[in-house]
């Protein structure tokens, strides 16, 4: 069910981006409905995918190997801060992690002072984009599908990122 939790907040999370990108259409009665609510909206977008990543991080905790990521990039053995780091050691925790770190600076950039309507712009584009990227995440590339039967105990995370520094390198790297 924690997978379905997770998939569900980037469902959301995605309609809120789709409400913030329609602001770019050219209906100025649309743009002046909207436009109050885009500074919330991209809070909300952010608070949304941040909850999907706290979900899967929370699955591989788990050990939850009836999700496909955890078990091909986590075992029983691995210590917590590999199973942590290893939520971004695929290409599908990666891609969440992207678009994570995209919907945060959108939430943080709306608080500066509106400057002729630029920052919903902005606003606009960046969640445009955060689109994009949870409708690839949630078409291709899903951390939360299930794999059935579970196997007993998941395989090895990538043995490159079993070291410290380059387990917390993709984090740095998006900052």
């Amino acid at each position: 069910m924690t997978a379905e939790l997770g998939l569900f907040f980037l469902i959301l999370a995605l309609l809120v981006a789709l409400l913030q990108s329609a602001f770019l259409l050219p209906l100025p009665h649309l743009r002046r409905l909207i436009a109050p609510s885009l500074p919330a909206a991209a809070w909300l977008q952010a608070l949304l995918i941040s909850l999907a990543f706290a979900t899967l991080v929370i699955l591989r905790l788990d050990s939850d190997f009836s999700v496909t990521v955890v078990a091909e990039n986590s075992n029983r053995t691995l210590p917590v801060l590999y199973k942590i780091a290893g939520a971004w050691g695929n290409h599908e925790g990666s891609m969440l992690l992207w678009v994570w770190v995209l919907a945060i600076l959108g939430a943080i950039f709306s608080l500066l002072p509106a400057g002729g309507g630029i920052r919903y712009t902005a606003g606009a584009v960046q969640s445009a984009i955060c689109a994009g990227f949870l409708l690839f995440i949630l078409f291709t590339s899903s951390p939360f599908s299930r794999i059935f039967p579970p196997p007993p105990d998941g395989s090895a995370l990538n043995p490159l990122l079993q070291d410290i520094a380059l387990s917390i390198h993709p984090p740095l790297l998006y900052l």
